[in-house]
This record gives C-alpha cells, structure tokens and sequence, in this order.
C-alpha cells in the first residue's frame, strides 16, 4: 500500500508541474499592467510652486505630500490631458470624454470606448476636484492619480497597455524638455504621467460665477428670480417647510455646492447599476453615487450617471416628485411619496438661481485647452 501511495504522490507532483507550465504560458500570452510600479527612481515634482488659487475662498485642497502642485507638472499634465497616443488606436484623450465646453464633462449619456464599446455612466465634470475626496460615481479612487491610472488601460474606455503608452509618450522629443522640467529626468513611466495629469486637473479651479460675484460683492445684486430661486435652494421642503430642500446634499456654505459623500436620490426602486455597493459590498450602499457639484451644471447636461435626464427642467421635475421609494433612499429625501409641490413659478426661479452657477471663464480659460 505505501508502493501505490508513492506512486500516487508522484503523479500527482508530476502533473503539478505541468499545469503550473502551462498556467505560467497562458498567463505570459496576456498583457500584464503594473501601472503603479515606477521605473524612473524618484517621482517627486521639482520647479516653481503652483499656486492653486484661491485656497482660501474653498475648503482645505486634498494635495498628497508626494505630489505638491508644482508650475512644469501641472504644464507637463496639460500635455498629456490632451495627447491621444494613451489610447489603444491613438484616437482618444482624457479631453474627449471631458470637453471645456461641457465644463469637462460630456454632452453624451454614457461614453464610448476606442472598440465602439460603450461605458455604462455618464463622464463626471473637472470641476474644483482639488477639493474633493473621492473619484467616479461609485467613489472607487481615492485620490486624482489612482483615478488616472484606469482609463488607460480599461479595455472600454482608452485600452492600451501602459507600457505601450509610455513608450509612446517617450519616443515624442516635445517630451523631453517637459519631463525634465518637471522631475529632473527626461524618464517616463506611469507614475510620472498619472501624477501630472492628476496635478492640470487640481488646477482647474472653477470660481467666477455670477453667485461667485455676488457673494464677493463685485457685482450688487441678483435678479429678484434668482433671488427667489436661491430663497427655495436654501429652504426645508415638505413636511418641515415649503422650500426646495436642496440645500442639504448641495452645500452652498462651502462654495462647492456639494458635499462628501453618496446618496440614493430616489431614481430607482430596483436596481441595474449597483453603485457605491459595488466598491464597498454593502447592501446599503444600493443605488448610492457621488453627491456631485451644482456648479457649471448648465454645461453638464444630460444629467444623473447614467444621463437618463436630458434637460435641467426634468432635474427639477424629478426633485419635485419627491422620488420613488427604495430601502437605501437618502433620508434627506424627505418629501418621498408626497412632492415638493413647488409651482411652476417657482420652479423657474429655482433654475433661475441654478443657472447662476455658470462660469465661462472656467469653460473658456486657454489655460486648460488643448496645448498640442
């Protein structure tokens, strides 16, 4: 018995190896992308400080200690925002999913990829994200360089391998000069490339709206609509008042006009899009997305992740039903099942007041077009 044992045993070592063999060449066949794995030594970023201003007029900027907003970087991140060649096919930026005139969002409800694929949510606008703490819809990046890092290589959006990307980038004389402002070293890798780009889309600060204006007393009034519709903004609604009771989710005591975290808004009672809950795994965080900012929404249209709302009137419309029960709706969704009961009068003034988030200078300033 131990004889047949002995055999057994190797066997079964035998054919252990083997597919351990043929494990390691079906594995050697697929690209494997370390986009996080430096190759260039040090990363941090050299030069003249970027002042990101106006660090007092928002809350505390979230800038890791290892990538201080430095002026060749951000340059550097301009570049490469706007260069094509980090796409499979070299047809596709971060810029064509994220367009000046859409506040660097879409007009688009979903996008498509380089292969005709298309995503399944809505392009979120760059605006002020030097001041936010989470990235996507679902929150899964926790910080601008670990959500630059995915584009590239997802396989329905930009689906390139990383080592191609840099490859690309670096064989480009224009880049020479630009990396050695900016680290030192005429070196690419990934890390150096997602670290800029992180540090142009920090710098694309979003402040100048007529409100912005009126808040800072530059300009004296608002119109008595907008006045109005600011009144509703700012007011409970039913059952605790009579107002629009936006206020609580969209904060516009921080001037960002959102706040930090995830919300069920009432859009579904059954859900196709999991959400939060498909970064968390928890059941509560069902049909929960990022809060996101108000500002510039008259450019962002169509709206929600998924781009279900066409127009900012079916926004407002959606709000005054008070939404369709679910069990994680945000108890902040107060006038579930009974509406806001705003009128069609107020309603108007509400979008009055929303439209007076609108910064041209944001969606016009030549700083953050397309440098090639």
């Amino acid at each position: 018995m131990r004889q047949d044992f002995n055999l057994f045993l190797g066997t079964l070592k035998k054919y252990t190896f083997i597919l351990a063999v043929l494990i390691l060449v079906s594995c050697a066949d697929e690209p494997i992308n370390e986009p996080s794995v430096p190759i260039c030594g040090s990363s941090l970023p050299i030069g003249d400080d970027y002042v990101l201003d106006p660090l007092s007029y928002f809350n505390e900027a979230y800038i890791p200690i290892d990538n201080p907003m430095k002026q060749a970087s951000v340059t550097l991140g301009r570049f490469l925002f706007w260069d094509k060649r980090l796409s499979g096919d070299n047809s596709m930026s971060c810029g064509t999913c994220h367009a000046p005139e859409n506040a660097f969002g879409t007009n688009n409800e979903v996008e498509f990829g380089i292969d005709g694929i298309p995503g399944n949510r809505n392009a979120m606008p760059l605006v002020n994200l030097a001041f936010q703490g989470t990235f996507n819809w679902d929150g899964r990046s926790a910080s601008l360089e670990e959500q630059a890092l995915e584009p590239v290589v997802n396989p329905i959006e930009m689906h390139e391998d990383w080592g191609r990307a840099v490859d690309k980038i670096a064989a480009d004389p224009i880049y020479e000069d630009l990396f050695v402002s900016a680290y030192g070293t005429a070196c690419v890798d990934s890390v150096r490339i997602t670290k800029s780009i992180a540090q142009f889309v920090r710098s694309m600060v979003s402040m100048n709206s007529k409100y912005d204006k009126w808040e800072r007393d530059e300009i004296p009034f608002l119109s008595a609509l907008e006045f109005e519709g600011l009144n509703l903004f700012v007011i409970n609604g039913p059952p605790d008042g009579d107002g629009a009771d936006c206020f609580h989710c969209h904060e516009p005591e921080n001037f960002q006009f959102r706040i930090e975290g995830f919300s069920n808004n009432g859009l579904d009672s059954i859900f196709t899009d999991l959400g939060r809950e498909e970064v968390t795994g928890f059941a509560f965080d069902r049909g929960k997305f990022k809060i996101p900012t108000l500002r510039n929404i008259e450019y962002t249209a169509p709206y929600m992740h998924d781009g279900r709302f066409q127009t900012l009137d079916q926004v407002i419309d959606h709000y005054n039903t008070g939404g369709i029960n679910s069990p994680t709706i945000d108890p902040l969704m107060k006038a579930q099942g009974i509406g806001l009961t705003l009128t069609t009068a107020e309603k108007s003034a509400l979008k009055a007041f929303l439209l007076t988030l609108s910064d041209p200078d944001f969606i016009n300033n030549p700083d953050f077009k397309d440098p090639h």
